[in-house]
């Protein structure tokens, strides 16, 4: 695969975007603001009902403005969001309105660069590495989700002040922004001069209406609902396993009590997200084995669904090594999976409507 200065500028993009040094450490925070679990409860609930109301509308207005302008309005409102985290004493409002400008970010951010990397190998003759492209820029992301956890146990550890660890964040993120201003103008896609609510609400229903019309996006919509569905559901259950078994382990009773759990969560988790960045760039070779994409994944969900049969026992008798091991081979699958839906989407995406298209399956996958 040729690298060329764009595909670093992708890289980089996925590399910067994940240097969320708060992140592992959010909920302790909040409770360093004075907050109880059931604000908290209240301001995550926002957050997550603001990215699904704004996901597919961002999308329209990313493809109908211009998609590298949605991106550095996403990584603004980001920034915007970091500081008001960071300022922010322990008036609740604050928090929430820290929440919209990050939920608005986020929104804004997740089909947008996909549709931008398509339009990139549309221009330069490249489709039919889309997977393999795909996969390698989204490696990076989760080489950058490394390094970030690692600096953030550091962080944590040196400062003791979660504030200072947001105000941190800002640095990857305005390096981020800067990126984007090297994209060429052509990226952008097909945009109008003008647009208003409208145009964004009819492009919103049209671009739904044909992905329940057509039967193999709506199949690639379901896919994409029950894995990273069944995925989630498993994360959620073993990650407390992960920890608790970990600070059992007789190695880690040298590190003192305070700074034992950022630490076990530093080492796991780098060794997941490196784990995750090889699967995702080799995941071209899987559909290059069977033939296609579409076979490729037939077969990872195959295996899949053994990992989850045999994972089931494991999660009910509480045997933590073995089901450890297995979500393990998991993670493995879905990075592998991942890239490979992505590219089967891009099929039923236009330069008029790649980003919406890409932000209803961001959208389905929540």
């Amino acid at each position: 695969m040729k690298i060329n200065s764009m595909l670093a500028r992708f890289s980089a993009y996925g590399f910067f975007k994940n240097q969320r040094y708060f992140e592992p450490f959010l909920i302790l925070f909040f409770r360093s603001k004075g907050l109880s679990f059931t604000e908290i409860g209240f301001l995550i609930g926002f957050r997550e009902l603001a990215i699904n109301l704004l996901e597919i509308p961002s999308g329209a207005i990313a493809d109908l403005l211009g998609r590298r302008k949605s991106m550095m309005f996403s990584f603004t409102a980001y920034i915007i969001s970091f500081l008001i985290f960071g300022f922010s004493g322990t008036a609740f409002w604050h928090l929430f309105l820290a929440m919209l400008f990050f939920s608005t970010g986020e929104a804004f951010r997740t089909g947008t660069h996909k549709a931008l990397i398509f339009t990139w190998l549309r221009i330069n003759n490249r489709l039919e590495e889309k997977t393999k492209i795909y996969g390698y820029t989204r490696s990076w992301s989760k080489i950058g989700s490394a390094f970030s956890i690692i600096i953030a146990t550091y962080l944590m550890i040196a400062e003791h002040n979660y504030s200072v660890v947001v105000f941190y964040t800002l640095i990857p993120y305005v390096l981020g922004l800067v990126n984007f201003t090297f994209y060429p103008p052509e990226l952008e896609g097909k945009i109008r001069e003008k647009v208003n609510f409208k145009d964004v609400f009819s492009h919103v229903f049209n671009s739904i209406v044909l992905s329940v019309k057509r039967a193999g996006q709506r199949r690639l919509i379901i896919e994409s609902m029950c894995f990273e569905g069944f995925f989630k559901a498993t994360k959620d259950l073993i990650q407390p396993m992960i920890k608790s078994f970990a600070v059992m382990l007789p190695v880690l009773m040298v590190i003192n009590k305070e700074n034992r759990t950022p630490v076990v969560i530093g080492v796991v988790y780098f060794i997941l997200y490196i784990v995750s960045a090889v699967a995702s760039r080799k995941s071209h070779k899987i559909s290059t084995l069977f033939g296609s994409d579409e076979l490729g994944s037939k077969f990872i969900w195959k295996l899949a669904f053994v990992i989850f049969l045999l994972m089931s026992p494991f999660l009910y008798f509480r045997n933590y090594a073995w089901a450890i091991v297995l979500f393990i081979f998991l993670y493995i699958l879905q990075n592998l999976w991942r890239p490979i839906l992505i590219s089967r989407f891009d099929k039923f995406a236009t330069e008029k409507d790649g980003a919406t298209v890409l932000s209803i399956e961001s959208q389905a996958k929540s």
